[in-house]
């Protein structure tokens, strides 16, 4: 991991998800970059495109330049290579094309935790950001501020392929001396036995080169609750699962499921494409 983008608006949420980022920097020698967006209503970029020439963009401007230099010299970035990027536009458009310009590795974003998604990104921008992002996401919830994650639930889809993205998470946890506990879980629509189960664990699983590992089927009514029920049984830190994009968790989770489950978990999230 060579990069590592953190979105601010400069609110509490948003600098514990700072902390957390710098955390991980200090651990595997990333650099950071602090991104903060001035997000106008459709017709107020449309009038001051391309540059910043309208009073109250400038004001604006100026007001988040002092902001994030502030910022960037936070004690908990002390050691650190930190720069600074300030954009104006749709906030989840800019994180993503921010993101993939800079060759991020991660993005890091703050979040309320299971009371939605308010001050850090208004409306459904995070929700956005996570369902569409290439990059993987880490959502920070409420007041945790990790040294770095050692309980991880990592959810998987038995019936599904596995992909290179997947692998790449291994090797990161793996990289950090993580050992995530893989979890399937059984719903009334899509129930397997748990002996079917395990030997389906046991074929992907072995395609991810991990020797040792811990494997567990819990069963639920629907497969966000199995999660976000599970996570909270083991005191987990730290939920980690695939997404497709744009079209939501096409097997794992299905429908809104996605947003949902990092809207509404006390936990924090990782989510990467798959």
């Amino acid at each position: 991991m060579k990069k590592i983008l953190v979105p601010t608006d400069f609110s509490e949420q948003a600098g514990r998800a700072l902390k957390t980022a710098a955390n991980i920097a200090k651990k595997t020698g990333s650099e950071l970059i602090l991104l903060h967006i001035i997000d106008l209503p459709q017709e107020a970029m449309d009038a001051v495109q391309p540059g910043f020439d309208v009073p109250e963009i400038i004001f604006f401007k100026n007001s988040a330049e002092a902001r994030l230099s502030q910022t960037s010299l936070s004690p908990e970035l002390n050691g650190l290579s930190v720069s600074q990027i300030l954009r104006l536009g749709r906030t989840f458009d800019l994180v993503n094309e921010v993101a993939i310009s800079n060759d991020v590795d991660l993005i890091v974003m703050g979040s309320h935790g299971a009371s939605g998604f308010k001050e850090v990104f208004i409306g459904s921008n995070t929700e956005k950001v996570v369902r569409t992002s290439e990059i993987p996401v880490l959502v920070i919830k409420n007041e945790e501020t990790h040294t770095f994650f050692e309980n991880v639930v990592f959810a998987i889809d038995l019936g599904a392929e596995v992909k290179e993205s997947t692998k790449k998470m291994i090797n990161f946890f793996t990289s950090n001396e993580i050992k995530p506990s893989f979890l399937y879980v059984n719903t009334p629509n899509n129930f397997k036995s748990t002996h079917v189960a395990k030997e389906m664990a046991e074929e992907y699983i072995q395609q991810l080169n991990i020797a040792k590992y811990e494997f567990a089927i819990y069963n639920d009514t629907d497969i966000e609750k199995g999660i976000l029920n599970y996570a909270d049984s083991i005191n987990a830190d730290l939920i980690a699962m695939g997404t497709h994009g744009r079209t939501g968790f096409a097997r794992l989770l299905n429908g809104s499921i996605s947003e949902d489950l990092v809207n509404h978990s006390s936990k924090s999230v990782l989510t990467f494409k798959l």
